[in-house]
């Protein structure tokens, strides 16, 4: 082992001594960001639109992952799980507000 760790993003590539970098969730950086960019208010974490945000990033670099690793079935589960999650989030600020709705999917470029 090279004493690589895995929290800057260094993973074992499953071969004796084969490291290799592999982003396996949102940074702590990138998260700050999407929240900066999407928050509605200076203390905002949780609206649907961040939430929204944070998913659809996750989701992305699942997608990436899918191109790279076909057979992986338990990540693909996660990332359902996801999609229906956001789904959720996405319906719910239908009802509440459209024009939010139609804001949100308008930057993330979500529906056509």
């Amino acid at each position: 082992m090279t004493g690589l760790p895995a929290a800057e993003g260094w993973a074992f590539a499953g071969f004796p001594g084969v490291w290799e970098m592999i982003q396996m969730s949102v940074t702590a950086v990138q998260k700050q960001k999407i929240v900066k960019d999407f928050k509605i208010h200076e203390k905002d974490t949780g609206s649907p639109e961040v939430q929204i945000a944070l998913i659809t990033e996750r989701i992305n670099q699942l997608r990436q992952h899918f191109d790279t690793h076909k057979k992986d079935h338990s990540s693909r589960r996660g990332l359902l799980k996801l999609v229906s999650r956001r789904n959720q989030l996405l319906k719910y600020l239908t009802r509440e507000d459209r024009t939010r709705y139609q804001q949100v999917i308008g930057r993330l470029g979500l529906r056509k």
